[in-house]
């Protein structure tokens, strides 16, 4: 019998959110406030509404689940925090500083600032330990493994109370025994303790990044671990058909398992599900190039999707961490309704990067929180309602956000409370509206050409106006925009990404068997993990591509490439792509160039059936219907309060428009409609909202 539901769980810094679809059926979202210290108690409680909601007991919910998906921030938060555990690193002898050294030089921005610290190890130099053992660049074995090496190092390590143990040989990715074999020891003498190998993790040349993301990877696996078997527990005792799927930073779902040796994968399980989302809700609108922006009770997180495919980055900075493992880009900025506004030592007013968090979170919350927070500006500026209740728990207190203001910013800059809530407002959008910017002009696309995308449950209050910070003259709000990234887990497909390093001359005379052998090998093991999974031979679909650059370089660009045998032609034609690719990014090519291949890579997805976006009925008496009044709003710094009509969203229709300014309430967000402004409401569920007048 096929399960009635799917459930996806995004758990955010201050709220949980969750979407449960019915399959031919509606969208139903709830939130909970988060508890970092056991996620399970956020998503027992989420189940709790549901229960309540659709009169059945949890474990029916969950036992009428296909897929139950959870997205988390345990990785990354571990990681901001540097919280993981305590990691040693075996690497070739010599070798024990590179991954202190990096690549030479500090990130981009900071590379010629000296009061710039430098980058946070994860390894203490007493811990990386060196092993004597070669192998060459053609993958032969030049000295052999001091097995002695390790086996002081273990003991080392044992001293130490060494948790995980990273394991990075030089040219690994073309022999990977030597990194085998030290496995076997570490894990024979250290048993308990987790184990990663640079040929595992990331099997791709280039020793700084492979190190990188190895050691990352051992950071954070046992703390993901132990909140995978926390989640898959909580869940098999509810009755679970399938096994949780996570999400992963390339876009896709993976299982326990792999999740708990591959946390490096993980880092952005919670914002990766964005693009997904946006791409699907603009797709009845024929629009395929969007930036979907999230602005929660944290951060507020940006994505963008050009000609309807998600930016992938690889080979990344993050948190002055190099990354290895594809992961779609989010640009992060401490900017969420829980941001602090305060006054800075220089006298001015600065919002964020610090959050009042879930606890004791905004002022206006009522639970011991002093600070003045953006929320709490939203609140004194009219734009949420002064008894609203937010995540279904959370009664609002105007007064409480008022003092808090006027003791934090209003009386040090002597002005009133709504200059000083309407400064917040406004420093807060530039910040953001500087973080669009940043993933769009700085790399090469204009935002006018995109549509805005609103997720999170506080970004629709600030959106028209990003929009005319930006230019941009399109925005789509679904009306579960406080939970799209959990509507976005629930559409997403598995998927795996498959890596492999064989660095050759690429013409006709290259070593074709190798390559074929690779992809083969990669193909392989996708499809047996799938197959292993419950998927179909048909729901498998494979995407290959190679890094690849002209002699001399060493910079790589990503070329797609056609399935099947590789032999001389389909050389010629990955040669002509490389060109058009090359050019298309840097606007010019060198056909005269020989051309060098570097990685290989494979992704594999198994298809997911996608639950279908509501249709709306039409009504045209729905706006007269849906209006709730007035409130007093206030948009801009005149001090002028507008009497601003505002209405109940859940009662407007397909093809009802209403015109800024204006306020739409909907159960779980409030979307603020600035004057120049008009919202249609499409069938699909999402308001489009347009400018019509400068």
């Amino acid at each position: 019998m096929k399960q009635r539901f799917r459930l996806g769980v995004d758990a955010g810094g201050t709220f949980t959110d969750f979407v449960l679809a019915e399959h031919n059926g509606p969208l139903r979202l709830f939130k909970s406030p988060s508890t970092p210290e056991d996620g399970t108690k956020a998503i027992a409680a989420g189940l709790q509404q549901m229960a309540e909601a659709l009169d059945m007991p949890v474990s029916q919910i969950v036992q009428n689940c296909d897929l139950c998906i959870n997205g988390t921030t345990v990785a990354l938060n571990a990681l901001i925090e540097l919280k993981g555990v305590k990691v040693g690193l075996l690497c070739t002898a010599g070798h024990e500083d590179s991954i202190e050294i990096r690549l030479g030089h500090k990130e981009e921005g900071y590379r010629y600032d000296a009061s710039y610290p430098p980058a946070p190890q994860l390894v203490p130099r007493h811990l990386r330990r060196p092993v004597r053992g070669r192998i060459l660049a053609d993958g032969s074995e030049h000295e052999a493994l001091n097995e002695d090496d390790i086996l002081a190092a273990i003991e080392h390590f044992r001293r130490e109370q060494v948790q995980s143990v990273a394991i990075s040989f030089v040219w690994s990715v073309r022999n990977p025994a030597h990194e085998a074999r030290a496995r076997e020891l570490v894990e024979q003498h250290l048993p308990g303790v987790f184990v990663c190998s640079g040929s595992e993790v990331y099997p791709q040349v280039r020793e700084y990044t492979r190190t990188s993301t190895t050691v990352v990877n051992a950071y954070l696996s046992p703390v993901m671990g132990r909140y995978v078997q926390r989640i898959d527990a909580f869940f098999a005792e509810l009755g679970a058909h399938s096994p949780v799927r996570y999400y992963q930073s390339n876009g896709g779902l993976a299982v326990g398992d792999i999740m708990r040796e591959r946390a490096v994968n993980a880092i952005n399980s919670g914002p990766a599900s964005a693009p997904q989302a946006g791409l699907y809700i603009a797709r009845p609108f024929g629009i395929d190039n969007v930036i979907t922006v999230d602005m929660g009770g944290t951060s507020f997180d940006i994505t963008l999707a050009k000609d309807g495919q998600t930016n992938l980055n690889r080979n990344i900075d993050f948190l002055r961490h190099r990354i290895g493992v594809p992961m779609i880009h989010v640009e992060t900025l401490g900017a969420g309704g829980g941001s602090i506004a305060h006054i800075n030592t220089f006298g001015m007013l600065q919002v964020g990067p610090h959050s009042a968090g879930a606890s004791p979170g905004p002022a206006c919350y009522g639970k011991g929180g002093e600070h003045a927070t953006v929320t709490d500006a939203n609140l004194a500026l009219g734009y949420l309602r002064p008894d609203a209740v937010l995540g279904g728990t959370i009664r609002l207190d105007q007064p409480k956000a008022r003092q808090a203001i006027s003791a934090n910013v209003a009386e040090p800059l002597n002005i009133s409370v709504e200059r000083a809530a309407y400064g917040i407002s406004t420093l807060v959008n530039l910040n953001m509206a500087n973080g669009i910017r940043r993933i769009s002009i700085e790399q090469g696309y204009d935002p006018r050409d995109f549509a805005l995308i609103c997720a999170g449950g506080a970004t629709g209050m600030h959106i028209t106006a990003l929009a005319e910070e930006l230019g941009i003259h399109t925005v789509l709000v679904p009306k579960f925009a406080s939970c799209l990234c959990a509507f976005g887990q629930v559409i997403s497909d598995v998927k795996y990404n498959y890596l492999a390093s064989a660095p050759m001359r690429l013409d006709r005379e290259a070593d074709l068997v190798t390559l074929n052998r690779l992809f083969r090998e990669m193909e392989d093991k996708g499809h047996r993990h799938l197959l292993a999974d419950g998927f179909a031979l048909d729901d498998i679909r494979v995407h290959r591509s190679l890094e690849m650059r002209y002699l001399g370089q060493i910079h790589e660009c990503t070329v797609d490439i056609a399935n099947g045998v590789i032999d001389g032609d389909s050389v010629d034609a990955i040669l002509q792509a490389f060109h058009r690719r090359h050019e298309a990014l840097f606007t010019y090519a060198e056909p005269h160039n020989p051309v060098e291949l570097v990685n290989l890579e494979c992704t594999i997805t198994g298809l997911v059936d996608k639950p279908a976006l509501p249709r709306l009925e039409s009504d045209d008496d729905g706006v007269a219907q849906a209006h709730d009044g007035f409130r007093a709003m206030l948009f801009d710094a005149t001090g002028s309060w507008v009497e601003t009509p505002v209405y109940r969203g859940e009662k407007l229709r397909a093809g009802n428009r209403i015109v800024g300014p204006a306020a739409i309430e909907e159960p779980t967000t409030t979307v603020i409609i600035r004057p120049g402004w008009q919202a249609v409401l499409h069938e699909s569920g999402s308001y489009q909202l347009t400018r019509w007048a400068e």
